[in-house]
């Protein structure tokens, strides 16, 4: 870790954007419900379905966004580039196509880009959750994408 003033002190709760494919979201009901506890001390984020399944199945209060096909993947990637999601829990079928697949590529890029922690299985996520950092603050490095502006900036548009 460095001494980088653009660092972003992350401290409890966390902001968790829970994700899942049609055949995946029983596996991450079963994830959640076995790490109910430690979720019920963060602001959780869902897509949809999944949403009112994770609530439902929960009892906990969750944001719900579109589902995934409608721009859920979307409205999460915005809220990752507007700095209001910590991490995200994302189990997808790798061997199912999805009509909205741009759109998951397009949450996964972000993710990367804005360096989020993207948990895409339930092996990574029992991994994430179970650190110590989910319990303490943690400074993400932001990426300072400056010059990337300042080398692609037209006249007259927003930086």
């Amino acid at each position: 870790m460095t001494n980088n003033p653009k660092n972003k002190e992350i401290v409890l709760p966390k902001r968790i954007a829970l994700v899942a494919h049609d055949n995946k979201k029983q596996d991450l009901i079963e994830w959640s419900l076995f790490n109910r506890d430690l979720l019920a001390q963060h602001k959780l984020y869902a897509t949809g379905t999944t949403g009112s399944l994770l609530e439902q199945a929960l009892r906990l209060s969750i944001i719900k966004l579109q589902s995934g096909p409608l721009g859920g993947d979307q409205q999460i990637g915005a809220k990752i580039a507007e700095g209001e999601i910590d991490f995200v829990i994302f189990f997808w079928d790798p061997l199912e196509p999805q009509p909205h697949d741009p759109d998951v590529k397009a949450l996964l890029r972000i993710a990367v880009l804005w360096n989020i922690p993207v948990a895409c299985n339930r092996t990574t996520a029992d991994f994430v959750i179970s650190s110590p950092l989910m319990a303490s603050g943690y400074k993400r490095i932001v990426p300072d994408f400056a010059e990337y502006r300042n080398r692609f900036h037209e006249p007259g548009m927003p930086g």
